[in-house]
């Protein structure tokens, strides 16, 4: 389950944009009220002891004030929703995991951490990460380090490097016991929130 929840505060770190109207090293703000970004994903895993690398590919939807589905189609078919009332996931169509809110304390405070990113409120990211920014002529960088290595979820991070010219397009994510996660992020699109009636319906399931 620990893992799960990186993966997914990895997801809500790596979708952060600057603002275009400020210089490159400025901090970075998120989605405006009453928009979602859409956009494919390739992550590759690296697991201690394992020569070869894990691939997964998929696409997924940020909405603001609502949440995130992540939905994985190579090489096998899985969704995970994130939501303020808790965290979902499906796969090949059926539950496989929910994680209300309610029964768990720490997805809330997952949540916490995914609605300041939301509107644009860095300090929700500041408050666990120790943040270092720095920019070239094209891109901008920043450097994420738990600020307290001894958290029992956020402890498992060693850094998080997010990258990207307009919108994120790369984050390496270095984990304390060797493992790493690098996601490269494609044909990302900001639009006025529309979702499908499925995604409504995979977004009060969460909810519930």
């Amino acid at each position: 389950m620990i893992r799960r929840l990186l993966a997914g505060l990895a997801v809500v770190v790596c979708l952060l944009r600057p603002d275009p109207a400020r210089p490159a090293d400025a901090t970075p703000r998120t989605l405006n009220a009453g928009e979602m970004l859409r956009g494919r994903f390739v992550q590759e895993r690296e697991l201690a002891g394992f020569a070869k690398k894990l691939r997964s590919e998929g696409h997924f939807v940020l909405i603001s004030g609502r949440g995130l589905i992540w939905s994985a189609e190579i090489p096998f078919k899985n969704t995970t929703v994130i939501t303020a009332g808790g965290i979902l996931q499906m796969v090949n169509g059926q539950e496989a995991m929910r994680l209300p809110a309610s029964r768990l304390p720490v997805v809330s405070r997952f949540y916490d951490v995914l609605s300041g990113a939301l509107s644009g409120d860095t300090r929700a990211l500041e408050h666990d990460f120790t943040v270092a920014r720095s920019a070239d002529a094209t891109r901008w960088h920043l450097q994420l380090s738990p600020a307290r290595p001894n958290d029992p979820v956020l402890g498992q991070v060693k850094t998080i490097a997010v990258s990207g010219s307009t919108l994120v397009d790369q984050v390496d994510i270095s984990k304390a016991e060797g493992d790493a996660d690098h996601l490269r992020f494609l044909d990302q699109v900001v639009a006025p929130i529309a979702l499908t009636a499925a995604e409504i319906a995979l977004l009060d399931s969460a909810a519930r």
